[in-house]
């Protein structure tokens, strides 16, 4: 029979964008320093839907009372999702990434770090974004920096944050990483928003602090000031949302490995500059996290295949000359309606069973 961990880095392959084999092994070293042998006997016969203590251990077979505290636990470590809901606790098996990585923001150290550095660069990097159904999605900031109409909800940063009942700010995971790597940017730490009940088990496990709709907003315009692109997670109902930068993010590092980082990332926009209006000021170009931008000429160009639409450009841009145009018609894209069926989706393209169980 398999060892333990093994099966539990197969499980964890199946769900979200993976969880690689390396040579090195190194993604066994970070599996034993998250999980108990106990801890992953019960994670892999989980699924990623949620379920009560008491379904949980019924369907394996094992005691009610132990299952229940036993799943608390891991929740309280962040390798299992909790729903509160009243009195009702539910919990699921979390993807690696989104999922357990962040949910390690408030204890990663710097042994974990190196390790975590080490695997992306040898093959995590590899399977974030790689797929037609990607995990985040860029959109801009609000509806006017686009001049085609409408923009979905969805797509409006702004909007998003006047659509939350409860928004929770946590620290960056990837520049938490970089920073204990010794590889830290200036950008702004804690940027990254979760809402609902991810915000709600974000606060009750010490990673994130509630903010109310108006704070959301000021961060929002302090992102966009410091350079960072907003990535929701890839859906029309948002749990959480990615404030990114092109040095530290997993995901934007990930897309500039892609040859056409436009079409992976699956924006619905694209910059453009007016040529006449352009004075070669290169603002666009120091923010740009994607090289997408270059001078020519002393003119702004913009390279499509590279251009994911954030929005950076324009918001600085001191003449107007740079502006977002939404694509045809034909090119549009419509995220999933929820978080599962983006999972479900990513699932079927990489050939994997998400409800699968080791």
């Amino acid at each position: 029979m398999k060892d333990v961990y093994e099966r539990l880095r197969e499980y964890l392959d199946n769900l979200g964008s993976g969880y690689p084999r390396t040579e090195s092994r190194v993604e066994m070293r970070i599996l034993k320093r998250l999980f108990t042998k106990e801890d992953a006997e019960l994670f892999i016969g989980l699924t990623p839907l949620l379920e009560t203590p008491e379904d949980a251990a019924n369907r394996l077979g094992r005691d009610p009372d132990e299952t229940s505290v036993h799943m608390e636990r891991m929740a309280k470590k962040g390798l299992l999702f909790r729903h509160r809901k009243g009195d009702l606790l539910r919990y699921s098996a979390a993807p690696f990434v989104v999922g357990i990585f962040e949910f390690q923001v408030g204890t990663l150290d710097r042994e974990f770090a190196r390790d975590m550095k080490e695997y992306y660069e040898t093959a995590f990097g590899n399977t974030i974004q790689s797929f037609k159904t990607p995990v985040l999605r860029t959109i801009p900031i609000n509806r006017e920096m686009v001049s085609k109409w409408p923009v979905a909800p969805y797509e409006d940063v702004l909007e998003i944050m006047n659509n939350q009942d409860v928004i929770a700010v946590a620290p960056c995971i990837c520049r938490k990483e970089a920073q204990l790597n010794d590889e830290a940017c200036n950008k702004p730490m804690e940027a990254c928003f979760v809402f609902g009940s991810h915000a709600r088990y974000y606060v009750e496990n010490g990673m994130a602090r509630y903010i109310n709709r108006e704070e959301a907003r000021e961060i929002v315009i302090k992102n966009d000031e410091a350079g960072l692109v907003m990535q929701p997670f890839n859906s029309q109902k948002i749990g959480g949302m990615c404030s990114c930068c092109g040095c530290c993010c997993g995901v934007l590092k990930s897309l500039k490995m892609q040859p056409l980082p436009a079409a992976a990332v699956q924006s619905n926009y694209f910059a453009e500059v007016e040529e006449d209006e352009c004075i070669g000021c290169e603002n666009c170009l120091e923010r740009c996290q994607m090289e997408a931008i270059d001078i020519v000429d002393d003119k702004a160009i913009v390279n499509l295949d590279r251009c994911i639409g954030c929005g950076l450009c324009v918001t600085t841009c001191t003449t107007e000359a740079m502006r977002l145009l939404k694509k045809p018609d034909a090119q549009l894209y419509q995220p999933p309606e929820t978080g599962a069926e983006t999972y479900l989706k990513i699932a079927m393209e990489r050939g994997k069973d998400l409800l699968s169980t080791g």
